[in-house]
């Protein structure tokens, strides 16, 4: 069994993920951290030298690629769902939970980090909060076609636990 991560850039994927990987006794990937061993470059170099056309070919590879693991949760990218009907197969090869955060939440850690991230590297403050409002509303038609949907808490591991348990319960009914 696998487990999808999706959601907005600064949501939590990997953070939660590594977690909720823990508690459920799977191992946790990182699907950006995956595209980087592939390209031999970071996620922003990629972009700055191919695009974000080609990233998402690579992104999209990627992710088929984890077709055959078990008890694995797997984070991706807050566009891979947007993308190469990406969403869909992940629905057909694992369970999908849509990790949701406020939009105030994502704007405060990502402006801590924007220097890392390729889509908004170049924002002002002002221009983040345009960004986020723009991108969840093109995204979430696709977020909302995961299987589960999470709140994430504002800080730590709130609710991690009864995600956990809830996912426990739904494996030993479809065994």
């Amino acid at each position: 069994m696998r487990i999808y991560l999706m959601g907005f850039m600064g949501v939590g994927k990997t953070y939660l993920g590594r977690e909720l990987a823990k508690q459920l006794g799977f191992r946790f990937l990182d699907l950006d951290e995956s595209i980087e061993r592939k390209a031999g470059t970071s996620i922003s170099g990629y972009f700055e030298q191919f695009g974000e056309e080609k990233f998402r070919l690579l992104e999209a590879e990627c992710l088929r690629e984890t077709v055959g693991w078990d008890n694995y949760v797997i984070a991706t990218g807050g566009g891979a769902p947007c993308y190469h009907h990406n969403v869909q197969w992940m629905n057909e090869h694992g369970i999908t939970i849509f990790l949701h955060a406020e939009s105030s939440l994502l704007a405060t850690r990502l402006s801590k980090e924007a220097a890392t991230r390729p889509l908004i590297a170049q924002l002002t403050a002002e221009d983040l909060a345009g960004f986020i409002s723009k991108k969840l509303a093109e995204r979430l038609p696709f977020y909302e076609l995961a299987q589960v949907q999470f709140d994430v808490p504002s800080k730590g591991l709130e609710g991690v636990d009864v995600l956990a348990k809830y996912l426990k319960r739904f494996f030993s009914k479809k065994i």
